[in-house]
């Protein structure tokens, strides 16, 4: 059997970090990434001390959940948290940063975006992306592949 690449590997990661996601709307998963190891993940939830939306519901001002804090934050989050650096790192996303994260990523020092799945892909955090210079990969991630090629390990 052939080993899963580099980006099936972070990816799978943010995969199962998004399994711990407490937002009913969209659970995202990140991973932070230097020198191909990885230093930091984190999903989308409630801040700590907050209700869940999965227990109370989506607290929605502006068509935005205000209470959930995004992956690609936490993730930024616990570095900063643990003394760990950003700079020239990659993060590996379920799914394209919003206006927001984009503009965190970027102010990080991270160099690399690496991302699954594409969703409401925001022109101006593409535009930014650009003028920063951060690399920014859609990847070819087949999570259900991934999985089963798990289950049918023998």
């Amino acid at each position: 059997m052939e080993r899963i690449s580099w980006d099936e590997y972070f990816m799978a990661q943010s995969h199962l970090l998004s399994l711990r996601s407490t937002c009913s709307r969209l659970a995202v998963g990140a991973t932070i990434v230097k020198d191909k190891r990885i230093v930091s993940g984190g999903y989308n939830g409630s801040i700590k001390g907050d209700e869940h939306c999965i227990d109370v519901g989506c607290k929605v001002v502006e068509g935005h959940c205000v209470r959930t804090i995004h992956a690609e934050i936490n993730a930024i989050l616990q570095c900063s948290k643990f003394g760990v650096g950003t700079e020239g790192a990659t993060i590996y996303v379920t799914h394209f940063p919003c206006l927001n994260c984009t503009k965190s990523i970027i102010q990080a020092g991270i160099k690399e975006i690496c991302y699954a799945n594409d969703y409401r892909n925001n022109e101006y955090a593409k535009e930014l992306l650009e003028k920063s210079g951060v690399i920014v990969r859609k990847v070819d991630y087949d999570v259900k592949a991934v999985v089963e090629r798990l289950l049918n390990k023998e």
